[in-house]
């Protein structure tokens, strides 16, 4: 984890410690939502059968493919800091002058 001081010294980034909670939240948040919209279908089923079943299928797809996309993205993010500590390793090596 970092600590405090971390945020006012550019030797380290903070964002790969932070990038898991905010995935955590955005989970949070998209599992919020499929069941909000899973409500709503089974509400619209008593209206229209048809047309509930379908807000019910398209959220729970929109669930699956949100928390896909969203997972690829903090992977994403984690691979670009990534590939900027093993560009410093080389660095330090002296594999770039």
């Amino acid at each position: 984890m970092f600590q405090f001081r971390d945020l006012f010294q550019w030797d380290r980034f903070i964002t790969p410690n932070i990038i898991k909670t905010f995935y955590a939240l955005v989970i949070a948040l998209i599992c919020l939502f499929g069941l909000s919209g899973i409500f709503s279908g089974l509400a619209t089923m008593a209206i229209s059968p048809f047309g509930g079943f379908l807000v019910l299928l398209s959220s729970i797809a929109s669930v699956v493919v949100g928390i896909v996309f969203s997972r690829i993205l903090a992977e994403f993010v984690l691979i670009v800091f990534r590939i900027n500590e093993h560009l410093g390793a080389i660095r330090d090596q002296g594999g770039m002058k």
